[in-house]
């Protein structure tokens, strides 16, 4: 493989153009979910009772539909034209779809057009992050050392937890805004804020170039014109994995979104529970590179199945903590489920989805398995919420919940091919060769 200027693997600028991007990007994705639960039922829709939060979440859910759409076309160009190309374009449509959220008029003023509007403008964000972390990992994961691609590509998902801290710490003082001031121009400024960020991280994105990998594949012929049929015919199996494991994903909405409701039923305030949020994710910064490190030396699966059966253990005792009137316990607990528990299979995924997929369709595969896995978690929030999971006895359907996407996920993983020892260039190839090489 060639070693000039535009090939030569730069793994700490590809981590950390990736963390940039995905804290951007799920700043924007994060800070929608804490305005669904706490702002949206009040301005969007008529009523600010259970009927309004379910209404609200299914909006948050709506961008997960989009994805899979996304997924499609942002994928066949990412393996098309290349990882960098896309990952700029996914990063402004973001910042363009938060900043219009933020000038919408509510219910109030435009009656059920508020809400349609909403939702098209949660499309427009789900068409953006349904390329964002694949295309994230496929960039780092394919700049990174073969023995370090889980530890790099970690960074990833590092970013997103990073933007979920932000949204966090934003929206903490919103909720704190005298209820006239919180619910007319207050809850805005978080959502106006995303174009400043934006137009950092597109400066820090801009300088790096494409992937050797991919830069290789483009010189010997080897990109696919239409990459999503190899990627059925040859990886069929590999997506549906993807698909299962990525249901781990509503975890994670449960924990930012789903929670922060139902603690706020159980007399928390709202931003105690925002700042459970903040800290959990604050810790799993540190943890999930450390989760990383262990997938590189350990491999891929036992981690990630560690992180997905520990999210059901622990769910339960943090749901109930949110009641017993000890925020030293819930802060605790919280920590223990998110950062010590759902975080290693978090950080490990980037490198356990990439690797099953050959660089050729290793965009698609991974932005299309994700994203129509992750439709369990957009619709989580309000599948659980429906069931009561907001209500007096809500933590049994939550903790329920995450047990069934928990052993879902794990025994997904043990059908999976161990891959930390798998050389970058024959990753996915076994699939390959058992298929005649057409395009």
């Amino acid at each position: 493989m060639t070693t000039t200027a535009t090939t030569r693997k730069t793994p700490v600028k590809a981590a950390a153009a990736s963390f940039m991007g995905s804290a951007v990007e799920y700043y924007d994705f994060f800070l929608f979910g804490s305005a669904a639960a706490l702002i949206f039922p009040t301005v969007f829709f008529p009523s600010g009772d259970q009927a309004a939060l379910v209404m609200s979440f299914a909006t948050f859910g709506f961008a997960y539909v989009a994805r899979p759409v996304g997924a499609v076309i942002l994928g066949h160009y990412g393996d098309r034209i290349g990882r960098q190309k896309v990952l700029m374009f996914t990063l402004l449509l973001m910042g363009l779809s938060t900043f219009i959220i933020g000038c919408l008029p509510g219910f109030a003023q435009i009656g059920w057009f508020a809400p349609a509007l909403l939702v098209i403008c949660r499309l427009m964000q789900g068409l953006s992050a349904a390329g964002e972390q694949a295309g994230a990992s496929s960039l780092t994961l394919e700049h990174a050392p073969e023995d370090r691609r889980s530890f790099f590509t970690s960074w990833t998902l590092t970013g997103t937890q990073g933007g979920q801290i932000l949204a966090a710490l934003i929206f903490i003082p919103v909720v704190a805004l005298p209820d006239e001031i919180k619910f007319s121009w207050g809850w805005r400024v978080p959502f106006w804020l995303s174009a400043l960020v934006v137009i950092v991280a597109f400066f820090i994105r801009r300088s790096l170039h494409e992937t050797p990998e991919f830069e290789q594949a483009k010189a010997t012929g080897q990109i696919a014109r239409m990459p999503l049929i190899p990627l059925l015919r040859d990886h069929w199996r590999d997506v549906i994995r993807v698909i299962c494991c990525a249901f781990i994903a509503a975890v994670s909405t449960v924990f930012g979104t789903l929670a922060i409701a139902y603690g706020k039923a159980q007399g928390l305030d709202a931003s105690v529970t925002l700042w459970l949020v903040v800290v959990a994710n604050i810790v799993a910064l540190g943890t999930q590179p450390l989760f990383g490190r262990l997938a590189d030396r350990i491999g891929r699966k036992p981690v990630f199945i560690y992180g997905a059966l520990s999210s059901a253990v622990f769910m339960p005792f943090y749901i109930l903590s949110m009641g017993k009137g000890n925020d030293l316990i819930t802060f605790g607990l919280a920590i223990l489920t998110f950062s010590f528990g759902y975080a290693a299979a978090n950080a490990v995924w980037p490198s356990f989805y990439g690797e099953m997929f050959s660089t050729r369709v290793r965009f698609s595969g991974m932005a299309i398995g994700t994203q129509l896995g992750f439709l369990m978690a957009g619709f989580a929030p309000s599948i659980v919420a429906a069931l009561g999971g907001s209500g007096e006895n809500g933590w049994i359907v939550i903790s329920v919940f995450t047990a069934v996407i928990a052993v879902i996920a794990s025994v997904s993983a043990l059908t999976a091919r161990e891959t930390k020892d798998v050389p970058t260039a024959r990753l996915g190839q076994a699939a390959e060769e058992r298929v005649p090489a057409t395009i």
